[in-house]
């Protein structure tokens, strides 16, 4: 489990994420992906997507169910997210949440930080919160010392910048932290017999 896991790529956990809402071909995944635009967080080729595929089963973190062939269409293998996939995904979800040095994996592992219990989640958030705080610190103290030594301001801008989004992101997590904290904040995989999200799935196989 551990060297699958240091393995796994954005990419492969965003596919096994799907997985665990049922058996599906990669074309279903690719179309499906692109209709709730995951593109925004992983980059998605029908290459790096089979490969990637091929990658996972190697890996038994998935395996094939099926073939199937729909009029004149190529044969097309339909595959379900294997036990050890399942724990793959919760663990390496687990590793990013708090991480502050993996900006990229930190967006995939928040799109499917619902996967985790509601707790799990917000004291991996605010594990996050504590780490980026001392990072805010440690920018700010470091930018001072530079000023005090006499360093021009312009060598300091990207130092500045960085400065700054840490602290939006830091006020943006106290409010997510906060509203996934209540018990009234909806949390868990979304309802696989949800009218839209049946709709969606009808879509993604034509």
């Amino acid at each position: 489990m551990k060297d699958a896991l240091a393995r796994l790529t954005p990419l492969g956990v965003m596919v096994l994420a799907l997985l665990a809402e049922g058996d599906m071909h990669p074309y279903e995944m690719i179309r499906l992906m692109h209709f709730r635009h995951d593109d925004r967080l992983v980059t998605i080729t029908n290459g790096t997507f089979y490969h990637t595929v091929a990658r996972l089963e190697r890996a038994g973190l998935l395996a094939e169910v099926g073939v199937d062939r729909d009029g004149n269409r190529p044969e097309r293998t339909t595959y379900t997210q294997t036990e050890a996939g399942a724990a793959a995904v919760v663990d390496w979800v687990r590793r990013e949440l708090p991480r502050v040095d993996r900006p990229a994996e930190f967006r995939v592992a928040l799109a499917e930080a619902h996967g985790l219990d509601r707790d799990e989640a917000v004291a991996l958030l605010r594990e996050r919160r504590a780490a980026l705080s001392g990072l805010l610190d440690t920018l700010s103290a470091g930018r001072a010392h530079a000023l005090g030594k006499g360093v021009p301001e312009q060598y300091l801008l990207e130092v500045g910048r960085e400065e700054t989004l840490v602290r939006v992101d830091l006020e943006w997590l106290d409010a997510a932290i906060a509203r996934i904290d209540s018990p009234d904040y909806p949390w868990g995989p979304e309802e696989t017999h949800s009218d839209r999200y049946l709709a969606q799935r009808k879509a993604a196989r034509q």
